[in-house]
């Protein structure tokens, strides 16, 4: 198989091998002699069944699983996590995902599931309501504790769903899948992890004012900078707005301290928030004309592309463990502004520190980033880095290094914080659909002969294969 696909020889590979960290591993399901999905399910110690929803073609359950807080001392306590399972069938291999944030109730498919055909485990990570423990200990919120969670679903469910294992997740569910092959490289067969970022030294950010310099075109950049620009220097009237509009909606400023600093972080977010999750054809909407557009206009397209609810108390306090794990371990960019005076920026972009409750201790660790980018150059093994051309978050990427072993970073022309393998140039869309289907085991024949022949096994389903990416508009993966 692999000297058919030497025709992609300038892709970077790479292979590794980590023993796999101590954890707690759950036992393994007891037998009971049923065929019945859900009871092999129910029959894992600790798993109980929130609900189950029909989809023709799968079944779908939502369930709660008994996770040790700390999985160094499994007898300090206990919470409940939220997965779900949807099943197709045992004998089809299993993709294991995570958003890195909560999981989402309703019958969805990753893009490898498509791919593959097959079954997926998808789990809400630790500290995301309502998978929290009470009280919260957050010093047990880290990139280990999580991949460890991971570790214990696989080996309860592996007894069920034995055939081969694919992990993935976008954005800082791409960084979950990373962090998990780090830390458990023997558990899964395959990583699919899309636009991953990848903040190895915190307080060097240089790439990201690169990458602002060069993307879209002159002219789309010109138009969001005036916005943004002007934005700041109306920074008093547009500020009534926003009283105003707090006043309608409740909206309380206790965290980040006040309107003023929640204001201007809304303001600084709207570049950056516009190539994220926007495409270069949307700029037409911008305005074309900053210095003359009404307050409302700028007021629009501000609010249209940062949200000016996102910075309140309401608005973070979803997002408290992002935000705690970008100020401890997993990093956060700054950028600068060269095209507005710095008599309109009072704060510049404010740390994750600004936007957790000061109840909430925090310490950075800088050495955590450093030691994953060392591991993924070094040993990785059968690992997809995707990324989008114009993407902000992909201005840091993952790199192979020299022990690449069946590895890749592709990048897919055009593509914002939503890019993927369906959205790679024919050749590499081809290749990377290929070598998924080889690491699941379930590559055809013909695949295995002409790797240019791959395409998913599964039809698209435009309910199941939703994958519109969420708008998150506060600044984060």
């Amino acid at each position: 198989m692999r000297k058919a696909l030497r025709w992609l020889l300038a892709l970077t590979v790479l292979i590794g091998t980590l023993s796999t960290a101590g954890a707690a591993t759950a036992a393994e399901p007891e037998a009971t002699g049923s065929t019945d999905i859900k009871e092999r399910l129910l029959s894992v110690p600790g798993m109980s069944l929130i609900e189950e929803k029909p989809y023709t073609g799968y079944r779908f359950f939502v369930l709660n699983y008994t996770q040790p807080v700390d999985h160094r001392r499994p007898s300090a306590g206990t919470f409940q996590q939220r997965i779900t399972v949807l099943h197709k069938d045992t004998a089809r291999p299993t993709v294991f995902y995570t958003s890195g944030y909560s999981v989402s109730t309703t019958p969805r498919r990753a893009e490898p599931t498509q791919i593959v055909d097959g079954n997926q485990v998808s789990m809400e990570y630790r500290f995301f309501t309502p998978s929290r423990p009470e009280p919260a200990d957050w010093s047990k919120l880290d990139i280990w504790q999580a991949a460890s969670d991971q570790h214990r679903i696989f080996k309860a469910l592996k007894g069920i769903y034995s055939e081969n294992w694919i992990s993935t997740g976008g954005s800082k569910g791409g960084m979950t899948a990373t962090y998990y092959e780090r830390f458990y490289p023997r558990d899964m067969d395959g990583v699919v992890a899309y636009v991953a970022p990848n903040d190895v030294v915190n307080r060097e950010d240089s790439a990201y004012d690169r990458f602002f310099a060069g993307v879209g075109t002159k002219e789309c950049r010109d138009r969001l900078n005036a916005v943004q620009r002007e934005a700041l220097v109306r920074r008093e009237p547009l500020k009534e707005k926003y009283e105003a509009a707090a006043a309608e909606n409740g909206y309380t400023f206790t965290t980040i301290g006040s309107l003023d600093r929640a204001y201007e972080a809304v303001v600084l977010d709207y570049v950056w928030g516009f190539w994220q999750y926007s495409t270069l054809a949307d700029c037409a909407d911008i305005p074309a004309d900053a210095r003359n557009a009404t307050d409302d206009e700028i007021w629009t397209s501000i609010d249209t592309i940062s949200g000016f609810g996102f910075y309140t108390d309401q608005g973070l306090s979803p997002y408290t463990p992002y935000y705690y794990q970008a100020g401890t371990q997993l990093g956060a960019p700054t950028i600068r502004f060269p095209h507005i005076e710095k008599k309109y920026i009072r704060y510049g972009y404010q740390p994750p520190r600004n936007f957790v409750p000061r109840s909430i201790d925090m310490e950075f660790e800088p050495w955590v980033m450093r030691s994953v980018d060392t591991w993924v150059r070094d040993n990785a093994r059968h690992m997809l880095f995707v990324y989008g051309e114009n993407d902000p978050w992909g201005a840091e990427p993952f790199r192979l290094g020299r022990g690449a072993r069946d590895s890749y970073v592709l990048t897919a022309p055009g593509m914002n914080h939503g890019a993927n393998v369906a959205g790679l140039v024919a050749e590499e869309k081809a290749f990377a659909t290929a070598r998924i289907l080889d690491w699941a085991d379930v590559a055809p024949s013909a695949v295995q002969e002409n790797p240019a022949a791959a395409k998913p096994l599964a039809k698209f389903d435009a309910k199941l294969d939703k994958r519109d990416v969420e708008k998150q508009r506060t600044l984060r993966p």
